[in-house]
């Protein structure tokens, strides 16, 4: 369960952008939440109609008049990019454009087994090639000692970057990258293929015509696919090249959507992120990169479409691999719990294709709402991906932990390390006294919505005001919405039960609420319940008839006390890690037999999600803590098994009588307590 986060923008801000912007009240709400506090910081940061002059960054005129230069001489130029999506949109780029200049051209993607960035046996084939001047794009800020092998190799180097710098900078011609601590352009967020088309138009004098007719789609792309800032200028450039991929006669962009099963359905930033991004990523995962950067080099759309489906294929069988892996750490938590009952989640597998498990860390880490770290051993070598949110930085964690480590890199929210061999078991109890001592309160996954919703305010006016905030990505998430004390007055299964639609009423205004992947029996609530929702808000087109449209992600009983919840759950799972509490806890901890019995006989055959029960329980008496515990000695007395992957408990066909005071955490806890 996640905790709820309920903004209440102020109401004379709220005004103040409805009037200045001429926008409605619901969007004015969301801007408000998101921290626009006037007409002129939403002018700046989302309707931003052109990009800034290329020039503004550091040493682009200086990269521009290299390249030139390289292109006059004849050298050949070599365009040295990343195995990610970002990484192959800005090769294809920078190379299409080099290509059609005249230049003497090639492009060097390394493979994942070559890790990211530029590497010596890389920079030898290179130069075995005959180049002589390398240009990176996507990659190169940190590379100080590639750098002075490539000088060393009698080449020259032009870095085009958009990660962070480090203390000291690559020797290089020029130093493209926002990010340079002596860079003073106006914008910083934009991801490698939008520097690559910034550079571009440098090369053709400053003049974005050209750029963006040609590229604009490829940039777009790789911004979504990225997860840079959706705002300012990026929002331009992701605006403008959609609607070149909703018209496009690119090839290669005609076939991936065939493939994707986009090409007949309206296009936006999510059908983008998660229909074309994962098939390109999905060469430099699971096949090379170089297929991708074929696919959007090639003119032909048979050989294109054939490519994207080979694309397809590999992202299939990422899916497969990724689901395999997360089905193996299911497999093993049932066996052993522990695992993610401490402060933070530390698995380590053999042989786990390393292209998707930073995918499964993150997967885990919204499973079970807790950092998590993931590692497989392979070759010799144990080597992971960490994810993590709000104030738990991986990177301090990692850091902490350096003594078990090879190495290890990263920043607050995700991270990649490598573990000594024999220090796997020293590695996880560095991680969980890191947690321990800088973390006593473990941060709490939370959804929060932008804005709570009265009757008056779901009109279709209203929601599709909505629209001008498109489109949605990083520092611009598509808006939620608090509905509250909503009373159920019908619940309908759909698809044979797989979704839900609820039928709630709010005053005495009546809607349709849409909740998919939950059956009418999996639901915390039954009719004639009263609830609580965060929604999202859009519109349906069916034959012309625009109708709104109410998505329900997150549901819940009204009134839900739930700072009393993540008390009593983080109690728990610190009783389980054998840490003290306050004495008085032991007792209010400790469930009765009656307690355990209707918690029991409220199990179902086909089992029920644990917070689900725990809802339906609707017991004063018996806290979260209390009903943690019992279920934990059911499942200790073998009475119920439990599902991870779905967090369900199942009643298990009992052949033998149980004692219910054998349980051993009944056991611990009256030790504690003294009985």
């Amino acid at each position: 369960m996640k905790k709820w986060n309920i903004s209440v923008p102020d109401k004379n801000a709220v005004s103040k952008l409805m009037i200045g912007c001429g926008i409605t009240s619901l969007t004015a709400a969301v801007l408000v939440q998101k921290g626009y506090s006037s007409p002129d910081s939403v002018m700046q940061k989302l309707n931003v109609d052109e990009l800034s002059d290329p020039f503004l960054i550091k040493d682009m005129q200086e990269a521009a008049d290299t390249i030139n230069a390289a292109i006059d001489n004849g050298q050949r130029i070599c365009i040295y990019g990343d195995y990610d999506c970002d990484g192959v949109m800005s090769t294809v780029i920078l190379y299409s454009y080099l290509l059609e200049a005249g230049a003497d051209v090639i492009y060097y993607i390394p493979e994942r087994s070559e890790g990211f960035g530029l590497n010596k046996k890389a920079v030898d084939k290179i130069a075995a090639d005959g180049t002589e001047l390398i240009v990176t794009v996507d990659n190169g800020i940190s590379a100080i000692e590639e750098a002075e092998y490539i000088y060393s190799s009698g080449m020259k180097l032009v870095v085009t970057d958009h990660h962070q710098q480090g203390e000291v900078l690559p020797r290089a011609e020029a130093i493209v990258d926002p990010h340079r601590h002596d860079c003073f352009s106006t914008f910083k967020f934009m991801c490698g293929a939008g520097i690559a088309l910034k550079l571009v138009a440098a090369l053709d004098g400053g003049d974005y015509i050209m750029a963006l007719e040609q590229f604009g789609d490829l940039a777009a792309i790789a911004t979504i696919a990225d997860i840079v800032s959706l705002t300012g200028e990026n929002r331009f450039l992701v605006s403008y090249g959609m609607e070149l991929i909703k018209n496009t006669d690119r090839p290669a962009l005609i076939a991936l959507k065939k493939v994707a099963g986009l090409d007949e359905k309206p296009l936006n930033s999510d059908s983008i992120g998660f229909g074309l991004a994962p098939r390109i990523n999905a060469a430099g995962r699971f096949g090379s990169p170089k297929t991708a950067v074929e696919l959007f080099l090639c003119d032909d759309y048979d050989e294109a479409l054939a490519i994207a489906q080979s694309l397809d294929r590999l992202n299939n069988e990422r899916k497969k691999a990724e689901a395999d892996i997360i089905s193996e750490i299911f497999e093993m938590i049932a066996e052993d719990p522990s695992l993610v009952r401490g402060r933070v989640i530390f698995i380590c597998g053999k042989k786990w294709h390393h292209g998707v498990i930073g995918i499964v860390a993150s997967r885990i880490m919204d499973h079970f709402g807790k950092p998590v770290f993931i590692a497989s051993e392979s070759n010799g070598e144990i080597r992971g991906s960490a994810r993590s949110f709000d104030d738990f930085s991986i990177f301090s964690a990692l850091n902490s932990a350096a003594e078990a480590l090879e190495k290890f890199g990263g920043h607050p929210s995700a991270g990649g390390f490598t573990i000594k061999m024999g220090k796997t078991e020293k590695f996880a109890i560095l991680l969980e006294r890191y947690a321990f001592e800088n973390h006593r309160t473990m941060p709490v996954m939370t959804v929060s919505a932008d804005y709570p919703l009265n009757p008056t305010e779901l009109t279709l006016q209203n929601i599709e005001g909505l629209s001008v905030l498109e489109p949605f990505g990083a520092d611009n998430e598509k808006p939620l919405f608090f509905i509250g004390n909503a009373e159920i007055t019908d619940i309908i299964p759909l698809s044979a039960g797989a979704h839900s639609k609820l039928k709630i009423k709010l005053g005495f205004a009546q809607f349709d609420v849409l909740a998919f992947r939950s059956s009418p029996d999996s639901l915390c609530v039954k009719k004639g319940d009263f609830c609580d929702l965060i929604v999202t808000l859009g519109t349906n087109n069916f034959r012309g008839n625009i109708s709104m449209s109410i998505i329900a992600q997150e549901l819940r009983p009204a009134n839900f006390e739930q700072s009393k919840y993540f008390a009593a759950f983080s109690a728990f799972e610190a009783f389980l890690r054998n840490e003290e509490l306050p004495h008085a806890y032991y007792a209010s901890m400790l469930p009765v037999r009656d307690d355990v019995v209707k918690i029991y006989q409220m199990i179902p055959s086909n089992g029920i999600n644990s917070d689900t029960l725990y809802l339906k329980l609707n017991d004063p008496k018996i806290n979260f803590c209390k009903f943690s515990v019992a279920i934990e000695a059911l499942r200790q007395l073998g009475l119920i098994r439990i599902s991870y992957d779905d967090s369900k408990v199942y009643r298990v066909k009992v052949t033998h009588k149980a004692d219910l005071n054998s349980a051993p955490i009944l056991v611990s806890l009256r030790n504690k307590i003294g009985k």
